[in-house]
């Protein structure tokens, strides 16, 4: 196997194990859609209930449950596309980051969001698209900058989903605790992760920057 075959092998196996995860989690919420519709129940009041104790629960199945097919499929193919960039690109502490936003952005819009029940996944979909922006932002590494700037343009317009008076009918809640909660892990975790190479030219200068004259240190002490 050459050099190039054995290269691909391992980016292909990489963007796999990226996809696996997110795509088990689609696979999860068009499960429970499916399950709705054979038994024709509704599982809303297992969603998030803010500051009731019957709406806990929420905080674990509320991004499973949604009202209908085009609230899943329009949650489905960004949860998609974003989950499997957050574990390609950040393959180390891609779980912790997953499953903090995942708890968070529940916990969050339980304390905070108005009296009705809450459900679907567009809070965990605004919490990676923040961490994915504002984590590429932070770390200055031109490959991780470059996917902020392709999330701006693919979904940058869900800005608007944080605004009360922008969708009345949608949890701008969840979708404000969940950008809010994207920000909050791309600091916790601007240590993990891919960084920024550091080249040989790079090391040179604060090699040189860190010279220090023999004679010149003599002198001072002497003095």
């Amino acid at each position: 196997m050459s050099v190039n075959e054995e290269e691909l092998t391992i980016l292909r196996k990489k963007l796999f194990l990226g996809f696996l995860i997110p795509a088990i989690s689609v696979f999860m919420m068009w499960f429970v859609k499916l399950t709705e519709l054979a038994f024709e129940t509704d599982f809303t009041g297992l969603g998030i209930y803010p500051l009731q104790l019957n709406g806990l629960p929420g905080i674990i199945f509320s991004p499973l449950i949604h009202s209908d097919f085009s609230h899943l499929i329009s949650n489905s193919v960004p949860f998609l596309l974003l989950g499997t960039a957050l574990f390609y690109f950040y393959a180390g502490p891609a779980v912790k980051i997953f499953t903090l936003n995942y708890f968070l952005t529940g916990i969050l819009v339980w304390f905070t969001g108005r009296p009705a029940w809450h459900i679907g996944a567009s809070g965990v979909v605004y919490g990676l698209m923040s961490f994915l922006f504002f984590s590429g932002i932070i770390r200055r590494y031109y490959r991780l900058t470059a996917l902020s700037l392709l999330v701006v343009f693919l979904y940058g317009s869900m800005v608007w989903g944080m605004f009360p008076d922008v969708y009345r009918d949608i949890s701008w809640e969840a979708h404000a605790m969940g950008f809010i909660t994207g920000i909050f892990l791309a600091i916790i975790f601007r240590n993990e992760g891919p960084r920024r190479p550091v080249y040989d030219w790079m090391e040179d200068e604060e090699t040189s920057d860190e010279y220090v004259n023999p004679e010149s240190e003599k002198n001072k002490t002497e003095t």
